[in-house]
């Protein structure tokens, strides 16, 4: 559908292998790995048997594997009661949500290898084993190279049902399909933490309106709609740039309760996925909330590890 980069799994294997690298030149001694259906951490410990350097004790957690989103948020879980002091990811928006809701007070570092990202970002597998290091061995102060990362929570019925940590996107319809949202015809509503416009996917429309930091402690909610005259240029997927109508823009604060479009059906799209599906009966909004997943910066945790003399050998 778009001219995204793909990163295919033998790639993630090579990424896993340096991040245990980093890690283990770090000073950490144990890690866990979450099992999955290519092997993806069996394969990356089995060439690390001739790596001249030292590396942790790593062993592959027991659980069962589905192949689903729910297998993230179990591993995380897990990696929280074994007492993990970072969390790794390789994914993108979707997986970083699904992790964050066992990860708990875990810090979370993310790597990019999904399609549509904003929060995960493309970090030198190495850099980052480094930075998720000394995150997890308490050699930084966390508040110093982590953001307490703002969420969505979504209220269906008057029960809290899911989560989004980037973006929750209403579309006309039931179709969830493929769960990527690639096209805006059917778009009539978007909800963001934070909004750039230098990112791509559904996060970017906002961003081109009323950009919105991470640190920022206020939310975005957009009306749309194709007859609207105020339109503006958007990158929505790698390759793709569409007209978007604005109907109206609203500044959401901390606690603030954002009603879902009443339009139904429609189908809310979370961090880029569609997920739920809202009928006749079903009454729905959103609330901002500030208490979600530690986000590490690899970068800024590179940074305080120099300032801090940590890389004298």
């Amino acid at each position: 559908m778009a001219h995204a980069t793909t990163v295919d799994n033998q790639e993630k294997v090579s990424i896993v292998r340096r991040v245990l690298v980093g890690l283990g030149a770090a000073g950490v001694q144990n890690v866990l790995l979450m099992p999955d259906t290519y092997r993806l951490g069996e394969r990356a410990l089995d060439g690390l048997s001739r790596v001249g350097q030292p590396l942790p004790q790593a062993s592959v957690l027991e659980m069962p594997v589905t192949d689903g989103a729910d297998d993230s948020e179990l591993a995380a879980a897990l990696f929280r009661e074994a007492g993990a002091g970072c969390i790794v990811v390789l994914g993108g928006d979707g997986t970083v949500r699904s992790v964050s809701k066992g990860a708990g007070e875990v810090p979370v570092l993310a790597i990019s290898t999904g399609t549509n990202n904003v929060l995960p970002t493309f970090t030198e597998g190495t850099i980052a084993g480094l930075a998720a290091g000394a995150v997890a061995c308490q050699q930084v102060d966390l508040e110093a190279v982590a953001v307490r990362h703002k969420w969505l929570e979504l209220v269906v019925n008057g029960l809290s049902r899911e989560r989004a940590l980037v973006d929750v996107a209403a579309l006309s319809g039931s179709f969830v399909g493929s769960r990527a949202v690639w096209t805006i015809q059917d778009l009539r509503q978007v909800i963001v933490t934070r909004a750039d416009p230098a990112s791509i996917g559904i996060s970017a429309i906002p961003g081109v309106v009323r950009p919105v930091s991470v640190k920022e402690p206020v939310g975005l909610a957009l009306t749309l709609s194709a007859q609207a005259s105020w339109r503006v240029l958007a990158a929505i997927g790698p390759g793709i740039i569409d007209q978007v109508g604005i109907a109206a823009v609203q500044v959401i604060e901390l606690g603030e309760q954002v009603p879902v479009d009443t339009h139904r059906p429609l189908v809310l799209a979370l961090d880029g996925e569609r997920e739920v599906v809202l009928f006749e009966s079903d009454s729905a909004y959103l609330t901002l909330r500030a208490d979600g997943p530690w986000i590490v910066d690899a970068w800024q945790t590179l940074q305080e590890m120099a300032r801090k003399d940590l890389f004298r050998h």
